[in-house]
């Protein structure tokens, strides 16, 4: 069976990516420059169990001491070391109530980035909330000779009285914090005073009369630093915009398709929002004006569970229940490569500290090559901005050409009677101009030989009186 799709994709930059799936297990997907930019999985870790299906992952990417926190379905919180899949500790998220997981499993999971980094021990700081609303902020130490765990700061508090939990986002100042889900109203919670600052507040009646029920399926803020803006999707295929500091109520309501909302992803610029349904359809929109950027090309075959932007370059990440993870250009919205993964898949996150060392040294070199263009001009060769100017020139006068061919053409055979008749009408008007001046030329042509044949007659009348007065005298 392929481990990748038929289609030919131009394929995608260098890239990492891990994905999470069903059965709990991590794999990692990386695509390199001699490789043609094609992704493959190059690793995979854990053993496959359903009990141990991945509900939420987090991730802190830095270059020195990179963590993993991953959520299983059985309770349990993982913090793994992203670059060889190395477990660092383990520890339960049971609650004291003594809830079994599968009746309050985790819906939301973010590992702090700040910790505090010694020589002996470090520390990191977990952010937990169940579908019944349950929160908590935890911090474990551990302890790099003995290997042992300790937790040190802990704070539970309850986040929602009645409905179900489903989505949450830390913004990323690690201030603030939001949560939603079915029947739950958008909540923005202050995480160091744990206390709660805003409420959303549902839409109004339809035309109908009919009320939309709160259902919430994905969230993230518009700008990472900006807690006060953010957007979520819902259940009835609406993409809502809110603004804390503008009213309760959304400032946009986007409808797209007609299947529910199951991620949201935020770009770098601040205003555009990649969604993806459970019908598999991928979009991006503007929420600046509210409108439609356009679908991606292609049809995902199952529903979009997670979208992920790079840092970096401009193409974005998805993965869903069609067991694929498929890379696209954020630009030209076409499939860069799809790999094929075998089971559901539930989360996708990229290394944004990856790089490819053969990528750093052929590129510069490629950039170099494609910036020198022929006729630019340099210090040995100063006579190229002539060449220039006629190729204007040219071009100008091709330009112009085309136009006039295409005027005629638009024209028909009405101008090229006109262009044929022109011409004889300008011959008859010389041809007259030159029958006058000959008929002038003639007729004093005539006077003058009328003149000297009278001169003549006159000449030879005086010559023979002449001659009879000579004879008469003789």
């Amino acid at each position: 069976m392929p481990r990748t799709t038929t289609l030919e994709c131009p394929g995608c930059p260098p890239l990492r990516a891990l994905t999470f799936d069903e059965l709990g297990l991590i794999k990692v997907t990386e695509a390199r420059s001699k490789q043609g930019g094609v992704p493959k999985m190059v690793e995979r870790w854990g053993d496959p169990d359903a009990s141990k299906c991945v509900l939420a992952a987090s991730m802190v990417d830095r270059k020195f001491d990179p963590l993993l926190a991953v959520a299983r379905k059985n309770g349990s919180i993982e913090v793994l070391n992203p670059l060889n899949g190395d477990l660092h500790f383990s520890v339960s998220n049971v609650n004291e109530s003594g809830a079994q997981p599968g009746e309050d499993a985790v819906s939301g999971l973010h590992l702090f980035a700040k910790q505090n980094l010694e020589l002996d021990s470090r520390s990191c700081t977990l952010l937990t909330c169940t579908t019944k609303g349950n929160a908590s902020i935890r911090s474990y130490e551990v302890t790099k000779s003995a290997a042992d765990v300790t937790s040190g700061y802990s704070r539970t508090w309850n986040v929602c009285t009645g409905g179900d939990i489903l989505c949450s986002k830390v913004d990323g100042t690690e201030s603030y914090s939001l949560f939603g889900g079915k029947r739950v109203e958008m909540n923005v919670w202050d995480l160091e005073n744990c206390a709660k600052i805003w409420t959303s507040k549902s839409p109004p009646k339809n035309s109908l009369g009919i009320f939309t029920p709160t259902f919430f399926t994905s969230a993230t803020y518009l700008i990472k630093d900006d807690h006060r803006k953010f957007v979520v999707g819902t259940n009835s295929h609406e993409v809502r915009l809110y603004d804390i500091s503008a009213q309760r109520r959304p400032v946009i309501s986007v409808n797209f398709r007609e299947t529910p909302i199951k991620a949201v992803a935020e770009d770098l610029d601040g205003y555009t929002i990649y969604i993806g349904n459970g019908s598999g359809d991928l979009a991006s929109v503007d929420l600046r004006t509210g409108k439609l950027l356009g679908c991606f090309l292609g049809k995902c075959s199952g529903s979009i569970r997670s979208i992920a932007r790079h840092p970096e370059y401009p193409v974005i990440a998805s993965c869903g229940l069609d067991s694929y993870l498929r890379v696209w250009n954020v630009k030209t919205r076409e499939l860069l490569s799809a790999v094929f993964l075998k089971q559901h898949l539930t989360k996708v996150l990229i290394d944004s500290n990856f790089a490819d060392e053969e990528a750093k040294v052929t590129l510069p070199a490629v950039d170099e090559e494609e910036h020198i263009a022929p006729g630019t001009p340099s210090e040995e060769d100063g006579e190229t901005l002539p060449v220039k100017k006629k190729k204007s020139k040219e071009k100008k006068r091709s330009k112009k050409e085309a136009k006039a061919k295409s005027g005629n053409e638009e024209a028909g055979t009405s101008y090229e009677e006109d262009d044929e008749t022109q011409p004889v009408k300008k011959n008859k008007s010389k041809e007259k101009k030159r029958s006058k001046k000959e008929a002038k030329a003639e007729s004093g042509n005539e006077e003058a030989s009328e003149e000297n044949g009278d001169k003549k007659l006159k000449s030879k009348k005086s010559s023979k009186r002449l001659k009879w007065e000579n004879l008469e005298e003789i």
